[in-house]
């Protein structure tokens, strides 16, 4: 019986190798999911402000243009960085000590200097004339980037010891305690020491640093309670019990917790309609800013809500994947960097405003009002896509 066999030849194979050749990726769906998240932003933001904007600065719109306005700024600079990614991210890579360094100074800048501003009872700005900033989201980013820089330069070795961790991580304590005690923004500061212990997780750490960690931070959680709770004239204690028991504090701090609780449940499944919330007409406070996924809840619905949190989770899920398949480690830290501070302060704030933690203060990203906040995460979701165009794909 004589058995037949299909040949190939040599020029066969060489031409299908010619045919397969890589090309850079690009992730067009987390762009066009994050484009329509902002989009979506301008409009819940419009609805949420125009009333007080209509009272405090006599134009309804007057939020909403000046977030504009910070997000076309942010979309040029994200544009520039796409396009040269390469550059971007080794640049990033090479400045992020002197970044980090930079962004510590203006935090001291801010009780050390005239040119500090006082907002709300606190002064946690940097400003002149008609130009401010918050140094406390330029502390996120660089020690997003830096932190990734120094796991990065770290051999396979120097990972497995815990005493290298814990010095990249001291850049990280420096900058939470800088926060914290100049600035008295505890929201922020939990946000920066959270981010770059997720980094490190996720790049895989010694037993010994994990139990370490636990151990510090059970031994510091008693007196770092008692100094949070009653620095400030007990204002966190009040937080607390607030927290605890909104109905009792109804006319002290539990009156925004309340009113946006009030919001919430009269949405009910697909909500009131947009632009029809009542809680927005001086019921909620900083309803344009932390508390605006509670109008969220009452113009949309439950519906609303889950729809917005599956974008998040959209978001998310695509910077895993480019994390995933980056061509280097900090390139990959990076992404999950980004992907770390979205996720702790879209969970904060959800959590804040249906009040199952203390009220601290968290802006719900992309959406929440707030000009430095937006300028950076475009900035963190340029480097993100620039990311996603290094990554080959075989075809």
């Amino acid at each position: 019986m004589k058995t037949e066999y299909n040949s190939v030849s040599e020029d066969e194979i060489v031409k299908t190798k010619k045919e397969k050749k890589s090309v850079n990726y690009f992730d067009y769906s987390l762009l066009c999911v994050l484009i329509f998240l902002i989009c979506l932003g301008f409009v819940l933001l419009y609805s949420a402000s125009s009333y007080s904007a209509q009272l405090a600065k006599g134009d309804a719109s007057y939020y909403v243009k000046r977030e504009i306005i910070f997000t076309i700024a942010g979309g040029v600079v994200g544009w520039f960085v796409i396009k040269n990614s390469k550059f971007f991210i080794t640049l990033m890579n090479r400045m992020a000590m002197p970044m980090y360094i930079v962004s510590i100074v203006c935090v001291v800048m801010v009780v050390a200097t005239p040119l500090g501003i006082e907002r709300n009872g606190a002064k946690r700005w940097l400003g002149y004339g008609i130009f401010s900033f918050q140094p406390a989201e330029f502390v996120k980013f660089t020690v997003i980037v830096l932190t990734a820089s120094l796991l990065s330069k770290c051999s396979q070795k120097a990972l497995k010891d815990y005493r290298n961790i814990w010095r990249v991580y001291s850049y990280t304590i420096v900058a939470t305690l800088s926060i914290m005690v100049l600035t008295s923004n505890l929201s922020s500061a939990i946000i920066i020491a959270t981010i770059p212990a997720i980094m490190i997780l996720v790049v895989g750490v010694p037993k010994k640093f994990v139990k370490q960690a636990i151990f510090l931070v059970a031994l510091a959680a008693i007196p770092m309670g008692a100094y949070l709770t009653l620095h400030g004239d007990g204002f966190r204690l009040n937080r607390i019990s607030v927290w605890l028991n909104p109905e009792d504090n109804a006319a002290d701090g539990g009156f925004q917790v309340l009113q946006g609780l009030y919001a919430i449940g009269s949405g009910g499944l697909f909500g009131k309609g947009l632009g029809q919330s009542a809680q927005k007409l001086g019921f909620v406070p900083e309803s344009a800013n932390d508390m605006i996924f509670s109008i969220v809840c009452e113009e949309l619905g439950l519906f609303g809500a889950v729809a917005i949190i599956v974008l998040f989770a959209f978001i998310i899920r695509r910077m895993r994947i480019i994390a995933g398949n980056a061509p280097d480690l900090f390139s990959s830290l990076l992404v999950v960097g980004v992907m770390a501070q979205i996720s702790v302060q879209v969970v904060l704030n959800i959590a804040v405003v249906t009040n199952s933690i203390p009220n601290t203060g968290v802006s719900l990203p992309f959406i929440s009002y707030g000009g430095t906040s937006i300028l950076f995460l475009l900035y963190e979701m340029s480097l993100v896509l620039a990311v996603s165009k290094q990554i080959k794909r075989i075809q």
